[in-house]
């Protein structure tokens, strides 16, 4: 069995789809609260479905029959405040489970996050030294909390404790794709256009407060989830990989250029307008991010990114079908 962390959420009932059609028996652990969360994991053939509490019982009966632990579950929105339940979700579930896959001779593929570089001054080179994890400072309590369990892990390995047999942190960067109709104000911007799109009405991005960025020319790395699924399957694939990996298309570009392309997409010409940023997030932007992928084409996987436009259409031809989920 391959166990799934946030098997339910975005990134990880994409991953769950991809497993189960090589054949894998996945069992999810995730909460599926009160909303349609639920439609992510409704056409798969789950082994099991556990909620986090019940995970290290679940563990002690069953983990001998898993084969690795993807662990994707987090408190993922950079709006969170409340930080004693983010450390205790994000970061010592982290370790707990990391323990627990030492112990028990299971590689541990985790999620971390490009939120851990915070504004970009120190570039976004995914060095795992406890030297240059140390120079990062993340602008929020969920990109701190990542932060924190890859400096965890990496003195673990400075001091030569004993290693699960695989460890492969995933600084995803800004991921877009289906079944993430659930993360409300979380979703991608690709999803909260194309309804403006598709009633032909202009999308109103966030205006700029840098004078070396215009209106909409903010920059990110928009990575398809299909391309994070190709990585975590590799890693899969190649248990001698450990490491702590960027994870984007590696090529940054504008929310303007991101916006165009989903207009594109349904045939239509774009339609943009700006909207104030709330004064909230103006001290916590990330202005820019661009993956560097040479870490990951070092350890030999080769596999191309989607290009932005691309990506667009493959998520646009899901945005506009009956049935949306993967």
């Amino acid at each position: 069995m391959i166990l799934v962390t946030g098997g339910a959420g975005f990134i990880g009932s994409n991953l769950a789809a991809a497993l189960e059609a090589r054949g894998k028996r996945v069992v999810v652990c995730d909460w599926l609260g009160k909303d349609d969360k639920w439609r992510n994991i409704a056409k798969r053939d789950l082994a099991d479905l556990i909620a986090p509490e019940q995970l290290f019982d679940f563990l002690a009966y069953t983990g001998e029959a898993v084969e690795a632990v993807f662990h994707l579950g987090a408190i993922s929105a950079t709006t969170e405040t409340d930080a004693d339940l983010i450390i205790e979700t994000n970061f010592r579930l982290s370790c707990a489970l990391w323990v627990w896959c030492r112990d028990n001779g299971k590689p541990l593929i985790y999620a971390s996050s490009a939120a851990t570089y915070g504004d970009g001054a120190e570039g976004f080179k995914d060095d795992e030294s406890i030297a240059g994890l140390a120079r990062l400072r993340p602008l929020n309590a969920y990109g701190w909390s990542k932060h924190l369990f890859d400096r965890w892990v990496a003195r673990q390995k400075d001091s030569g404790e004993t290693m699960p047999p695989q460890v492969a942190g995933l600084k995803f960067f800004n991921v877009y794709g289906p079944n993430e109709y659930h993360k409300g104000g979380m979703r991608s911007v690709v999803e909260q256009v194309y309804p403006f799109a598709a009633r032909r009405e202009a999308f109103p991005l966030f205006k700029s407060y840098r004078a070396d960025y215009t209106d909409g020319g903010q920059m990110r790395d928009f990575v398809w989830v299909g391309d994070c699924t190709n990585v975590m399957l590799w890693l899969l694939d190649n248990p001698s990989v450990s490491g702590l990996f960027n994870v984007g298309s590696g090529k940054a570009r504008s929310f303007a250029d991101l916006a165009k392309a989903v207009y594109t997409a349904v045939g239509i010409e774009p339609m943009i307008a700006f909207r104030d940023m709330p004064e909230a997030l103006r001290g916590k932007y990330q202005y820019f991010t661009e993956a560097s992928l040479d870490k990951l084409r070092q350890v030999a996987f080769k596999t191309p990114t989607t290009g932005l436009e691309d990506g667009v259409r493959l998520y646009v031809k899901y945005l506009g079908a009956e049935d949306r989920y993967v």
